[in-house]
């Protein structure tokens, strides 16, 4: 849950790609499946240690991507209410997102940051950020972003990655391997802040990668450290 891009590629379309960073003690991920919840249909890769997921579809025609922390670093408790990941369930299920949000009870809940996509009418980018105490609604423009988790990076450390991506953006090149081969290649030759992190106890140990592209949705899945790759084709979200 370290680094997110999102590529807007017109008429509704997008490409949304998560790095997945955690300890590599952490429980392996399974890789993403159908599940149906509540009478809703998920899409996601489940976490092997809380059975949520920080990325996900629903058939509300729904996109919520996870990422650890808020605005700045924070030191992680020992016991949580529950898992973020449960909450990235909840809301792809809700039936009114921005109601889902504003109603949600987050006390208990470490901090997080949320992309969150729907495309039900038009297409729509939010970010959403729960620090701890406040919640953090904002509508995004249809532009490239790269968000960076703050728990892992300070604020010079994602200028770094900004003005990676703004080279990468200079190439012109918006499609799918493009913006991949970016989450594998992208930085200076230091693990422990290149966009594929590997730092001593934890790193990047997924990559997983959804395209909408009219009314069909991919939704790639590469686990870095087994180097297996598995690919879901959606058309009726």
């Amino acid at each position: 849950m370290c680094t997110v891009t999102y590529i807007p590629l017109g008429n509704n379309d997008f490409i949304l790609t998560s790095s997945r960073d955690v300890p590599y003690e952490r429980e392996r991920a399974s890789q993403p499946e159908k599940y149906v919840e509540k009478g809703i249909e998920l899409w996601y890769p489940k976490d092997g240690k809380a059975g949520g997921t920080w990325i996900g579809l629903s058939s509300k025609k729904r996109l919520i991507c996870l990422l650890n922390g808020a605005f700045k670093y924070h030191t992680s408790r020992s016991n949580y209410k529950k898992s973020r990941g449960l909450i990235v369930k909840e809301l792809l299920r809700a039936d009114k997102l921005k109601s889902a949000l504003k109603n949600i009870d987050l006390i208990g809940i470490e901090e997080f940051t949320l992309t969150i996509i729907n495309w039900d009418q038009k297409l729509e980018l939010i970010e959403f950020v729960w620090d701890g105490k406040d919640k953090h609604l904002k509508s995004m423009l249809q532009e490239p972003y790269i968000w960076s988790s703050s728990t892992l990076y300070d604020e010079n450390v994602k200028q770094l990655r900004w003005n990676w991506f703004a080279d990468w953006k200079k190439l012109n090149d918006f499609s799918q391997d493009h913006i991949l081969a970016f989450h594998h290649n992208a930085g200076i030759g230091d693990p422990n802040i290149d966009v594929l992190m590997d730092r001593e106890l934890g790193g990047t140990v997924s990559i997983t990668s959804i395209k909408k592209e009219d009314n069909l949705i991919s939704f790639h899945y590469e686990d870095v450290k087994e180097q297996r790759k598995s690919e879901l084709i959606l058309d009726k979200i």
